[in-house]
């Protein structure tokens, strides 16, 4: 097996022999770009802000995130999942991406189904020979016309196979087939999966279905927000001739920016109350031609109080940061009449890291670029979150 580890900052790449067909489904998982050299090799060169891993044929190659992949999934769930706990997070800062989204589903479905499966009633529509639940009149007129028997009939039965079994099962058997997954991780993956034994497997490239947490379902959502994740992003495919690909990709400037916002809503509504809005809509001008939209505002009384913009970029070694970002969130600040506006972008405990403040001449606006340290653990990552709240606040 060939291993190819690289940094999402990287911009030389690396230098790999490859035939065809593995380049080419290299290049359509959207990991990397793979660009041919004149020596017959091909250059694997990182692309803008994306990260994960991928496994074509005996080729493992996996671009290290600025953060840690425990962190990177954290922010992924929390986003979608504000009850997302740090604790439900297995991994350390040298776990690899497929030991640490593996691990955590393994834990994390073992404490869903420690206290059985999960079972609840399901619609079912069957020809019987025996009247159950009530018979489906216009199908027997249409399927069966004349006949007494067998009878069209739909009725509510108490059993396993419903959305939460089907999501929890699809995730655990699509993890276990990933190569790079740990001997004992898989066998726990497996043996979890044969418990749900019965359910209806998901079609796939079908919609997920839709399940609704609930207090019957309570012990099961940790689990169900990860294997909704794992059902997202993780591909398997052998469509790639004989070779298969498994693929976990993500885009972290999306990452970072939906987690900045779920995390600052939270934080917001502890203490402060009011609105948080994403992707809140104004414009710059009089007019209202020039549409802007910031990554978060936040409201009291319809009012905005406080704008911010979430930049997954990478700082200069001064501690700096792009001007045009301060020159965009100055326009924010004078398009919302506000004093102040926040600059959060992805830093590292390797630069900066305390929040610079820029009046701009002439006015009596600040911007502030504050950087969240995203190689912390998940809990640290929080905290600096509410910190952050604070310092808005304040």
């Amino acid at each position: 097996m060939t291993r190819v580890e690289l940094s999402e900052w990287s911009r030389d790449g690396q230098c790999v022999l490859l035939d065809h067909d593995a380049a080419t489904a290299l290049g359509d998982t959207g990991l990397v770009e793979v660009r041919p050299e004149p020596d017959g090799s091909w250059r694997l060169l990182p692309l803008t802000n994306i990260v994960g891993a991928v496994r074509v044929g005996d080729l493992d190659v996996v671009v290290q995130p600025k953060a840690r992949f425990s962190s990177v999934l954290f922010m992924l769930g929390y986003a979608r999942d504000p009850g997302l706990r740090d604790s439900h997070i297995a991994g350390s800062a040298d776990d690899d991406l497929w030991s640490t989204v593996a691990g955590t589903l393994a834990r994390l479905g073992e404490e869903a189904l420690r206290r059985g499966v999960l079972q609840g009633y399901v619609t079912r529509d069957e020809a019987l020979m025996v009247v159950r639940g009530r018979v489906r009149v216009g199908d027997q007129i249409a399927r069966r016309p004349g006949l007494v028997v067998p009878l069209e009939v739909r009725f509510d039965e108490f059993a396993a196979d419903i959305t939460e079994n089907q999501v929890l099962r699809a995730a655990l058997h699509r993890l276990s087939h990933v190569p790079r997954v740990p001997h004992e991780v898989r066998r726990s993956l497996r043996r979890l999966a044969g418990r749900l034994d019965g359910v209806a497997r998901l079609v796939p490239g079908a919609p997920l279905p839709v399940w609704r947490e609930s207090r019957l379902n309570a012990r099961y959502v940790p689990a169900l927000r990860l294997a909704e994740l794992v059902l997202r992003s993780v591909g398997l495919d052998t469509s790639a001739g004989r070779l298969p690909v498994a693929s976990f990709v993500v885009n972290m400037a999306t990452v970072f920016e939906d987690f900045v916002t779920v995390a600052l809503r939270e934080a917001f509504g502890r203490e402060q109350g009011g609105r948080t809005d994403g992707q809140y809509r104004d414009h710059l001008d009089e007019l209202r031609r020039v549409p802007i939209r910031p990554d978060v505002v936040h409201l009291v009384e319809g009012a905005p109080v406080a704008v911010l913009d979430a930049k997954y970029k990478l700082g200069y070694s001064t501690g700096g940061f792009p001007t045009a970002d301060v020159y965009q969130v100055f326009a924010y600040c004078t398009a919302l009449r506000l004093r102040r506006g926040w600059l959060v972008y992805a830093g590292s405990r390797a630069e900066s890291a305390q929040p610079q403040t820029h009046r701009v001449r002439g006015t009596d606006v600040d911007v502030v670029q504050w950087p969240l340290d995203v190689s912390a653990a998940p809990r640290d990552l929080l905290d600096q979150m509410d910190r952050l709240a604070r310092d808005v606040r304040g």
